[in-house]
């Protein structure tokens, strides 16, 4: 009863850690240099990274096309393209972008898949994006390496690229990915639901896609990510910082990575905290407050206003509230 407890107040006040630090780097900046650097940037700035995000959703919902169309998931672009928005949505204020999942339920009522298959469909493609986000984190960690001789970074992209990829090998088998999953049931779950999360599973590798068929996903993923941060990389140029193109969209990548830790709303704090060390460290003649607006200004761009599309587009979808998960899943 206690622990019960004790995961229920640290599921409420975890995610407010990030808005901690996020308060707490203000005050070490200074708000006064933050505003002043919020004003240097122009307006037309801000247009032009708000263009970018309508080629990037684009080409993101296309890559997951591709993946539902392997499933035989039967959505036309449109719905897919708004359902992808609203999980968007969901994902923007939810700690780890975990709330993205909730693209499986509004898939449900346009396609009557069971949910399982859905829910393996969305994680496919948040796993691949989280491939390509890892690849370029290597590259960015090696030229932390040879810029300042810190392999830290390294060691715990390889480590963390390795355990990705033996889970990814070792799930993707169908007979040893039930056996896990049952077993895990068995443990973990409560005696009234364990048949509900059995005829769930059940249906996770229904139409499960070959590793041949993801690589254009996985590539057309990469793409999206260099989008994201060239949208960022706008106000580097907006604040006339002395970082390369090519360095920034190597290097925020771990920023953007340390954000996905659930502590905090969609990366807010952490991510922003781990900009400002790691460009203050590469650059040191950098003010953290610019590094600050930067990744804010990135966050308000990619996430907050991407998200309201969502939240706009959610008010117009009848998803019946009364559906659960693990009801004809």
């Amino acid at each position: 009863m206690v622990n019960k407890h004790l995961f229920k107040t640290a599921k409420k006040f975890l995610p407010l850690i990030g808005l901690i630090i996020l308060i707490f780097l203000v005050y070490k900046l200074g708000l006064e240099d933050i505003i002043n650097a919020f004003l240097k940037i122009h307006p037309i700035y801000i247009i032009l990274s708000i263009s970018l995000i309508f080629p990037r959703i684009l080409i993101r919902n296309y890559a997951w096309r591709i993946i539902q169309k392997e499933q035989k998931i039967k959505l036309s672009f449109w719905e897919s393209l708004k359902i992808f928005l609203i999980g968007y949505f969901y994902g923007s204020f939810t700690p780890g972008y975990f709330g993205q999942m909730m693209r499986a339920p509004y898939m449900k009522e346009k396609t009557g898949e069971p949910y399982g298959k859905l829910f393996v469909n969305v994680f496919i493609e948040v796993i691949l994006r989280s491939i390509s986000l890892q690849v370029m984190i290597i590259v960015g960690a090696i030229i932390i390496v040879i810029e300042k001789n810190q392999p830290l970074v390294l060691y715990f992209a390889m480590l963390y690229m390795i355990i990705l990829g033996v889970l990814i090998i070792y799930f993707t088998k169908k007979q040893r990915g039930e056996k896990t999953f049952s077993k895990l049931i068995k443990i973990f779950i409560p005696k009234k639901l364990k048949h509900h999360f059995h005829d769930f599973i059940a249906t996770f590798y229904k139409d499960f896609p070959t590793f041949k068929s993801l690589i254009v996903p996985f590539l057309i993923g990469a793409i999206t990510w260099v989008i994201i941060f060239s949208q960022e990389y706008i106000f580097v140029i907006a604040l006339g910082l002395p970082i390369p193109f090519t360095i920034f969209l190597f290097l925020f990548p771990i920023a953007n990575f340390v954000g996905f830790t659930p502590i905090t709303f969609a990366g807010l704090g952490i991510r922003d905290l781990t900009a400002v060390g790691l460009f203050t460290f590469m650059y040191p003649e950098i003010d953290g407050s610019d590094i600050l607006v930067v990744s804010l200004m990135g966050f308000i761009i990619t996430d907050v206003l991407t998200g309201f599309i969502g939240f706009l587009l959610s008010l117009t979808e009848t998803r019946d509230k009364s559906y659960k998960i693990f009801i004809n899943s």
